[in-house]
C-alpha cells in the first residue's frame, strides 16, 4: 500500500492516488488533492463533493454522473467545467472515495 502526504497528513492511497481509508479524508486533504489536479475548489465544487460523500454513505456506491445531475442538481456540462478530463474520476478522488468502476 502506498502513502502520500497531503496538507501535512500522511494518507494511504492506491497506486492511482485514491484514498484507501476514508477516515483519513479532511477538507484540507481534499484541497491538496484538488491542487494536484490543477483545481481550485469553489462552493460549487464543495456542493458536488458533499453530495458524493453523503450519497456514498447512504448507498455504499459512488453516484453516477446521471445521479449527480438528477439528484444532486448539478448539470453535466458544469461537472465537466469544474472537473475537466474526467469529472467523476476527479471528483471521487478529491472526495476521498473509491475510483469509479466505469473509468478505465
Amino acid at each position: 500500500m502506498a502513502t502520500k502526504e497531503y496538507a501535512g497528513k500522511t494518507v494511504n492511497v492506491t497506486d492511482d492516488g485514491y484514498l484507501t481509508d476514508p477516515s483519513q479524508w479532511t477538507r484540507e486533504v481534499a484541497q491538496a488533492i484538488a491542487a494536484e489536479e490543477g483545481i481550485t475548489l469553489t462552493n460549487t465544487h464543495w456542493k458536488v463533493i458533499d453530495f458524493l460523500k453523503k450519497d456514498f454513505a447512504a448507498t455504499g456506491a459512488l453516484a453516477s454522473m446521471r445521479r449527480i445531475n438528477k439528484t444532486g442538481g448539478i448539470a453535466t456540462k458544469d461537472l465537466y467545467e469544474m472537473f475537466p478530463d474526467g469529472p467523476l474520476k476527479k471528483a471521487a478522488r478529491i472526495a476521498g472515495l473509491p475510483r469509479p468502476t466505469s473509468c478505465v
